[in-house]
């Protein structure tokens, strides 16, 4: 999720639970929603690590500062910090709840998405995921917009807030309903097809949260689909002055419709001999455990370098021409080393150590 949308969520949670009447000594509605709106932001200054290296940010985006069992760690801190700067001295305590709260409802908002969320750092590395809802969604910020903005209108009563709250989720269960029916998809398709064994799974695609791509993983092999779970008739093709959302939403068809692709993780026969001993490189570790779909992405054989690049399919997303969290190994020459790099746009090329 966005850090806006999850600093709205953390206002909209902190006015909902407010005191109908704060108690002497106490902190304000409106500092209470300030709070609220902060604490919920924090958990994303791990982005800070991008600066650091492509690398640091897969492994430890979402980690630390995400973590269920250092929420009260830095719950306390943020309370501490809120409390120094109310001129009306309330003492941490009276903060703790909120940030606490805050910081929950931000790994709540998290885990809902597919990047994957390490709920049990530092003593755990696992990614947790319940792949509802996509990682920028318009309806589930707006949701949040209109219970604040009702707020603002009603200052006296905590219903709107509460009621924002129960709308987004009733959201999030329409959303959970629709992966179910999309993996459902899948599995009918995995039968017909006579794919024992297949792995499916559903992840959320923009601009409609009945938009999905459907994958169905068998082997070293993916089939996949984009598909809107409720459509009867596919969408009209976006012409050349079609807006964003238009090229977003333009690739969703109904089940009915689906076109099923498919991607190699290991590409053809003929290289994949050395396709397997670049994605095994140790340079790589980082990203075999990042990547949930991994596949190849193209194999270079040129001066000065030989690479192999992979990609996630976890974050094809068509009518966008960017492709994130690209990573491979090159080496001078064969038998020798390899280095990981990060390629960007397709061309660029980021050492990483």
């Amino acid at each position: 999720m966005d850090t806006l949308t999850h600093a709205l969520s953390g206002a909209l949670l902190a006015r909902a639970t407010a005191p109908r009447t704060p108690r002497p000594g106490g902190i304000t509605t409106g500092r209470r929603v300030a709070a609220g709106f902060v604490a919920a932001a924090f958990p994303d200054l791990d982005w800070a690590l991008s600066f650091v290296s492509p690398e640091a940010y897969l492994l430890h985006h979402r980690g630390a500062t995400h973590s269920i069992v250092l929420l009260p760690l830095w719950a306390a801190l943020l309370a501490w910090i809120f409390a120094r700067f109310d001129p009306a001295r309330p003492g941490w305590r009276a903060y703790f709840g909120v940030a606490a709260g805050s910081l929950a409802i931000h790994i709540a908002g998290d885990l809902i998405t597919s990047f994957g969320t390490i709920l049990f750092a530092p003593f755990s590395d696992r990614r947790f995921a319940l792949d509802t809802t996509f990682i920028i969604d318009l309806w589930f910020t707006g949701i949040i917009l209109a219970g604040l903005a009702a707020s603002l209108v009603w200052r006296r009563s905590r219903v709107p807030a509460t009621v924002g709250l129960a709308v987004l989720a009733g959201y999030i269960g329409v959303q959970a309903i629709a992966h179910g029916t999309a993996v459902e998809f899948g599995r009918e398709y995995a039968r017909a097809q006579g794919l024992a064994g297949a792995r499916v799974s559903a992840v959320p695609r923009p601009v409609s949260p009945l938009n999905w791509m459907v994958v169905v993983a068998h082997g070293d092999q993916y089939r996949y689909a984009f598909v809107n779970v409720i459509r009867h008739a596919p969408p009209p093709p976006p012409g050349p002055g079609a807006g964003l959302l238009a090229r977003l939403d333009a690739a969703y068809v109904p089940r009915a419709q689906a076109v099923w692709q498919r991607a190699e993780q290991f590409g053809p026969a003929a290289s994949r001999a050395e396709v397997l001993s670049a994605w095994q490189a140790e340079p790589l570790a980082f990203f075999r455990w990042f990547a949930v779909y991994p596949v190849l992405a193209r194999v270079e054989a040129g001066e000065p370098a030989h690479c192999v690049w992979f990609r996630d399919l976890r974050f094809l997303t068509p009518g966008r021409d960017a492709w994130p969290f690209q990573f491979g190994v090159c080496r001078p020459a064969a038998g020798a080393g390899w280095s990981a790099f990060q390629l960007i746009d397709d061309a660029v090329r980021l050492p990483l150590h």
